[in-house]
């Protein structure tokens, strides 16, 4: 009977998701007033369109202050889009007063931000690591420092346990830690793509963005056919009108970018004035080709060739991943606000909800854009290698040039070489 009252009080406490109430209208107060007379469609256009200019002008702005101020700025916007998450967390059950589940959220995020912007810096700061003798002995126990950390996060979760909540005490540690694998991982990717060229971090998130714009436009204009039941907002008109209209935009807007080297080349550090670099000789993705055109298009072009860069022809993808399958990020945001009768993650942007509503399809796009250039794009570094060479004892780096040597005389290559000096 005992068990029994025990197993029901639980089921009571851990049962119903209490609805988060619908934040109020946060629209300025002068928009609000310039916009009084409109009907709330044109109003909410409006507000949308100005909030969408200062936001594209406010990324122009930041494009111009350098890789490492965006680099922040991705650190800001996973930290906020954590919390916005979390928020929704606590706010469903709040009641409960689960303890340390915020301080546990937040201490797992610090966690997993030391593993991975350690591992980053290892990687691209490998000479500074390798001089700064606190740094070499972190860098080389890293991983078990990190592990070590987790151990105990994972440690005060357990000791955290209290009765008749030991549900959702576990649902919301598996809550977080899906909050951590959407938002922290991810980020942490569109960094390594800022890290291989400007260009791979601007096409496809501005990809993303004109998508965005562009289906919202057509769909208000010329939407009648629902898209999914997910996004009744969504139509067929706006998902057709933005694919071709981001395809367009994509090859237009890497045109422009491939020609400068601020953009295409890999952000380096520069040992000598411990600074980032952006400066190198453009890979043959950067160098403007002929290209025969199909004989269709020759017919109603009169052109046989036509002069482009190859980075373009990338750009086809990118721009179709962001048309087709990156509105499935904005799907995946809707039906998880359903779940939990919200209607935006947060109210931090007026018109567009938090900052999690507007970087559900960049998310998803960064995963692309790492898989696309580690499979189609990048190929060995050979600065990199160089790099963990010279970390090698004085006999190990002997045997590695000697076994070299051996390798490039079979192939014939080093005698050529010989006689060339000579």
């Amino acid at each position: 009977s005992f068990l029994h009252g025990v197993s029901d009080t639980e089921t009571k406490a851990d049962s119903g998701v209490p609805e988060v109430p619908v934040p109020a209208d946060d629209t300025p107060e002068v928009l609000n007033k310039a916009l009084s007379g409109l009907s709330s469609r044109w109003k909410n256009w409006w507000v949308r369109g100005i909030l969408t200019l200062a936001m594209i002008s406010f990324f122009f702005f930041i494009i111009y202050l350098g890789p490492m101020v965006l680099m922040m700025i991705v650190l800001c916007v996973q930290i906020k889009c954590f919390q916005e998450i979390i928020t929704i967390g606590y706010s469903v059950y709040h009641s409960y007063h689960l303890p340390w589940f915020r301080t546990l959220s937040w201490y797992f995020l610090l966690c997993v931000n030391y593993f991975f912007y350690g591992e980053t810096v290892t990687d691209y700061f490998f000479t500074l690591v390798q001089r700064e003798e606190p740094l070499r002995i972190l860098s080389k126990y890293h991983r078990f420092i990190s592990f070590a950390l987790y151990l105990t996060g994972f440690c005060m979760f357990v000791l955290s346990l209290v009765k008749k909540h030991y549900r959702l005490q576990f649902y919301m540690f598996g809550w977080t830690h899906v909050t951590l694998l959407i938002v922290v991982t991810q980020s942490h990717l569109i960094i390594h793509n800022l890290f291989e060229g400007m260009i791979w971090f601007i096409v496809p998130i501005s990809c993303v963005i004109c998508n965005d714009i562009m289906a919202y436009m057509f769909g208000f204009f010329f939407g009648r056919t629902p898209l999914i039941k997910l996004s009744p907002k969504k139509t067929w008109e706006g998902f057709i009108g933005g694919f071709f209209s981001t395809i367009v935009f994509g090859i237009i807007l890497s045109y422009f970018m491939a020609g400068y080297r601020y953009f295409v080349c890999p952000v380096e550090f520069n040992n000598d004035s411990n600074s980032f670099q952006v400066d190198c000789e453009p890979s043959d993705l950067f160098q403007l080709q002929d290209y025969a055109l199909p004989s269709v298009l020759e017919s109603v072009t009169g052109w046989t060739t036509v002069r482009l860069y190859p980075f373009q022809i990338h750009s086809i993808a990118l721009s179709s991943f962001a048309s087709i399958v990156g509105p499935f990020g904005g799907f995946f945001a809707s039906g998880f606000k359903r779940a939990f009768k919200i209607k935006d993650f947060a109210n931090t942007i007026p018109g567009h909800g938090g900052i999690m509503d507007r970087f559900d399809c960049q998310y998803l796009m960064a995963t692309f854009v790492n898989v696309y250039i580690a499979s189609f794009i990048r190929g060995p570094n050979p600065s990199k290698v160089i790099q963990q060479l010279l970390a090698l004892r004085a006999d190990q780096q002997l045997h590695i040039f000697n076994s070299l040597k051996a390798h490039l005389v079979e192939k014939g290559l080093l005698p050529a070489l010989e006689e060339a000096a000579a």
